[in-house]
């Protein structure tokens, strides 16, 4: 323990020093000072847990530093010395939490008492911070490792399986569990929506669905041992029960959490509760519920009970495949799409929920809307390739929702682009705009071919058909009105302007000049500048 002693007086600080037995008083080291400034100097670096300071300084006063000393949360005990009885002082230190308040001339075996009174204090002050710290830190440290012990189980890591591995597991761990504590997990799917938070700032999103489900999962019967994300929008919350598990009370939460969760959080949601278990049988329980996760097929808004789901092998069949190509091929896309989503019912309303019967959906899906696509010489695997689309393939299993989202991206992706494929004026137009702008480039059949997704045979008959000129003339003509404008406008070396038309060999460029113009690039320059001098 430290003391400070403040006095303007060296005689008063020096018999302070060497008059008082510190020892005695478990004071470790003394710091002195001769002003304020001096003193806050001190308690920045030092540690100070008693304080003996004169009131009247010339260079400010013991109650100004005492209030900066109380501004600033420093535990300390503050003695106050001073040569007058003033009612005001000792009202003003007692405002300031001071220990004591001592009127000079000192009397030693006073202050010496009053001196062990404040040690006492300060040490009685120092345990009970020192309690409030261990109990916080024993708190976040139970927190963590609660937190940690979910997670292994959820995850799937090794944990005993008999009760007398388990009871001394948590012995060991310092777990605050019994053996014939019952745990109930529940699942928690998130779909957001377009412009739900989530899109926007994650962290802020998943501190708002905490507060929302710390709030609804409250009640005398349960308390909540954690809430963990162990997937991309798919949270476990981890239920104790304080009494006799009441199925039906989760199944009202949930309801009320999905209701909060399209209000609030601004997305649809699904839950799936487990089947009250003690931790003898709570992992297998556990991996249950993430088999069923994964091999249901959500429908959104609604909660799915572990105890009715038999897992059983589902039997694809088709929805009528000629009639859907027959309908991709008249252009009935939103007959298509009814279709589509009448099978998708009649899924629902026969329990074929199976997340393997909605895969095999999808690929015949895909491959009918691929070769439709194929037959209008459209390349559907360009078409289809980007983040929007990517994003709407790896989302399409996790409900009918998403399925008939994905669906839907699919079918009017196509009938857009069949509508613009198959007007021949729309195609040239975008193809010779991006030739002209970028004629530097490599501008091969195939390249253009991708910007428009279609075949490069195909497009190369349509462009020749619409601009009655084929696709390599066409590049090569407005590569040459390129390089002329700029050998007029320009000093740029030949060999520079050759390479920014797209051609890296001077030799050909020069050739394909000169069959265009008559004459070499030099002299296309020279005549140029000859004729520009004459007209001026």
């Amino acid at each position: 323990m430290n003391a400070l002693l403040v006095d303007d007086d060296y005689f008063v600080i020096t018999a302070l020093e060497k008059r008082m037995d510190w020892k005695a008083l478990s004071i470790d080291n003394i710091y002195t000072a001769y002003n304020v400034a001096q003193a806050r100097e001190i308690l920045l670096q030092h540690p100070v847990q008693i304080l003996i300071c004169d009131i009247e300084m010339p260079q400010g006063s013991g109650l100004e530093l005492l209030a900066w000393i109380r501004e600033e949360r420093y535990s300390v005990q503050a003695i106050f010395l001073t040569n007058y009885a003033d009612f005001n002082y000792a009202q003003k230190a007692i405002e300031l939490q001071s220990f004591d308040y001592f009127l000079k001339p000192i009397e030693f075996d006073k202050l010496t008492l009053i001196i062990q009174k404040a040690v006492s204090k300060a040490k009685e002050q120092q345990n009970n911070e020192k309690a409030i710290r261990e109990g916080y830190f024993w708190h976040k440290n139970r927190t963590h490792m609660l937190e940690d012990f979910w997670r292994r189980l959820i995850l799937g890591k090794a944990f005993p399986s008999s009760s007398i591995a388990i009871a001394s597991f948590l012995t060991e761990h310092n777990l605050p569990y019994q053996i014939t504590d019952q745990f109930l997990p529940v699942l928690v799917n998130l779909f957001p929506y377009d412009g739900s938070l989530v899109k926007e700032d994650k962290n802020l999103f998943d501190y708002a669905l905490l507060n929302v489900m710390y709030e609804l999962f409250q009640d005398s019967l349960i308390s909540i041992e954690t809430i963990t994300e162990f997937k991309d929008y798919n949270w476990m919350v981890i239920l104790k029960w304080n009494g006799s598990p009441e199925s039906r009370l989760i199944e009202q939460i949930c309801g009320s959490f999905i209701q909060q969760a399209n209000k609030f959080l601004k997305c649809d949601a699904c839950c799936n509760i487990a089947v009250s278990r003690t931790l003898e049988h709570i992992r297998k329980t556990i991996k249950d519920l993430l088999q069923m996760n994964e091999e249901l097929i959500k429908h959104r808004n609604q909660t799915f009970l572990l105890e009715q789901y038999h897992q059983s092998e589902a039997v694809y069949t088709p929805p009528n495949l000629n009639l859907l190509e027959q309908l991709l091929n008249d252009n009935g896309y939103t007959a298509f799409l009814e279709e589509t989503g009448k099978y998708l019912h009649n899924l629902i309303q026969g329990q074929v929920l199976n997340t393997s019967v909605l895969s095999l959906l999808r690929l015949d899906i895909v491959q009918l809307v691929y070769a439709h696509l194929k037959s209008k010489e459209i390349q559907a695997h360009k078409l289809y390739t980007g983040r929007s689309g990517d994003q709407l393939l790896m989302q399409s299993l996790n409900s009918i929702e998403d399925m008939q989202k994905y669906i839907k991206y699919l079918v009017n992706t196509a009938a857009d682009y069949r509508n613009f494929a198959e007007q021949p004026k729309s195609v040239a137009q975008k193809i010779t705009h991006y030739i002209h702008t970028h004629c530097g480039d490599d501008l091969s059949r195939t390249s253009l071919a991708e910007i428009v997704f279609l075949n490069p045979d195909y497009l190369a008959r349509l462009f020749k058909k619409e601009m009655g000129i084929s696709l390599g003339h066409y590049i090569i003509q407005t590569r040459i009105a390129t390089a002329k404008h700029l050998l007029e406008t320009s000093n740029q070396s030949v060999d520079v302007i050759a390479s920014k038309v797209g051609y890296s060999n001077y030799s050909h460029f020069s050739k394909l000049f000169k069959q265009d113009t008559g004459c070499s690039p030099n002299e296309y320059r020279k005549n140029r500048k000859a004729e520009f001098t004459r007209l001026s």
